[in-house]
């Protein structure tokens, strides 16, 4: 599979290629051995969608002559259109009934027309989940999907258009996957949505969820999770900044399993483009949001996202949105400038700011906040942290070097910790493995990185 796209995207990669395996289908890692080649998509901008339909068209050129089937969310969000207009595709698959795509293989496979795609998009009803046996994550860290869709309708955004309302899960299942995952060896477990501080809305019987004593039902399913056994992470993606459960913050106080590790996509720092934005924060409530996060959880990490050259962004809107990351110092950001959605509400807004001007006021952005991440993160030297491992590195002369990440640093998106030890270290040796934890004492900072050397005995699972 080829896989592009989000989070909640690489589950659905991972739900199907489960599906084909029990279903008797071989999974190959070359597609030079496949007879079936899945290209899973993102539709959410302009240039996730160019990716994956560049990844369409360069592996018919590569294989003229296999099957080439297109799932995800660009497949979901523009089927008709590529039956008609894609023809090196032979089928197209939405995301909704993800657990139908043995059946849609064999179709495909099955099919003699050369000209004909086959397509087949499903109703989007709940949550689509499966026991994957199939993992894209680096070894002992997965993404638990506990909603589906968004219902939010932020103007910019295309995602209630491929994706549906929010659905979610309800906490027994939930809390039933991520036993299984823990009872696989798993250790980092990383709670995915589009929005979970809208978990437990969405629902047609809302009998699945217990009662909440007048928590928030994030709140709820934390408690939930504390009550499991063992060492773990749980670490939680992608909270809308106008509907924060502060509720949470006492979960994560009690209990250091739950990570004080916070993703709010801010998107803007100026009061009337998040406003235009349909979101009802200001600069003003967003940065006593973080000020109240950061009071009640000193120590924690905090993620953004900021957009730049959304309709009607002037200079002094710019401004507000420089002054707004410079506020609330986030230890990561990452900045996008706007990708003008057709049937999204902003894609007829007028006052469109140049491409050219978008890109320059992104770099502005990263260039504060890659001065903000370096002094975050010098706050963290001389301390111990547990790593988890990811990959080996072997390095010259008697030093060897691995790649993990701490508790602040999410998978693929934040800086990662570079481990050192010694190659005739048989304690470091043997416990410095992919999907181990190790304990490490940082003492520099490189980047967005930071250097680090193993504390002997210090392995904490096995």
């Amino acid at each position: 599979m080829d896989q592009h796209g989000c989070a909640k995207n690489q589950v659905d990669g991972e739900i199907l290629i489960s599906k084909l395996i029990d279903d008797g289908f071989e999974h190959v890692e070359n597609s030079d051995d496949a007879d079936v080649i899945i290209i899973n998509s993102c539709g959410f901008i302009e240039s996730a969608k160019k990716e994956s339909l560049d990844a369409v068209y360069n592996t018919r050129a590569a294989y003229p002559k296999k099957k080439i089937i297109l799932t995800g969310c660009l497949a979901e969000r523009y089927a008709k259109l590529f039956k008609e207009s894609l023809p090196e595709a032979d089928g197209i698959f939405g995301n909704g009934d993800l657990l139908t795509i043995s059946e849609f293989v064999k179709s495909v496979t099955g099919s003699k027309s050369k000209k004909k795609t086959l397509v087949q998009v499903s109703k989007q009803e709940g949550v689509c989940c499966y026991n994957r046996k199939h993992f894209m994550n680096f070894k002992n860290s997965a993404y638990v999907k506990i909603t589906e869709g968004c219902s939010n309708h932020c103007t910019f955004c295309a995602i209630p258009l491929i994706r549906g309302e929010l659905r979610s899960r309800p906490v027994k299942d939930v809390i039933a996957e991520i036993k299984a995952l823990l009872k696989q060896g798993f250790f980092e477990i990383n709670l995915i949505g589009q929005d979970l501080a809208a978990y437990g809305t969405g629902v047609t019987d809302n009998a699945i969820f217990k009662n909440a004593d007048g928590r928030s039902q994030l709140s709820f399913l934390l408690s939930e999770i504390s009550k499991l056994k063992g060492n773990f992470w749980i670490r939680l993606l992608y909270i809308h900044p106008d509907h924060f459960n502060a509720d949470i913050l006492d979960c994560v106080k009690k209990d250091s399993r739950l990570l004080a590790y916070f993703d709010i996509p801010f998107q803007s720092g100026d009061t009337q483009i998040i406003h235009t934005m349909n979101r009802t924060g200001s600069k003003e409530s967003y940065i006593s949001l973080i000020k109240k996060i950061r009071k009640e959880l000193p120590d924690c990490a905090l993620r953004t996202t900021l957009m730049t050259g959304f309709p009607g962004e002037t200079d002094e809107a710019f401004a507000n949105s420089k002054e707004f990351l410079e506020a609330i110092t986030p230890d990561w950001s990452g900045c996008f400038s706007y990708s003008r959605e057709e049937d999204t509400p902003a894609y007829k807004f007028k006052n469109r700011v140049p491409k050219k001007i978008a890109k320059e006021r992104a770099a502005i952005l990263e260039e504060i906040q890659e001065s903000i991440t370096a002094s975050r993160l010098k706050k963290r030297i001389n301390k111990e942290y547990d790593v988890l491992i990811e990959e080996l590195i072997d390095g010259e002369e008697d030093t060897s070097f691995a790649i993990g990440r701490g508790w602040f640093q999410a998978p693929d998106v934040d800086g990662a910790f570079v481990v050192r030890y010694e190659k005739d270290d048989i304690n470091a040796v043997k416990a410095i493995k992919p999907g181990r934890v190790v304990r490490v004492k940082a003492d520099r900072v490189s980047g967005v990185d930071i250097d680090s050397y193993f504390l002997k005995d210090s392995e904490l699972n096995k």
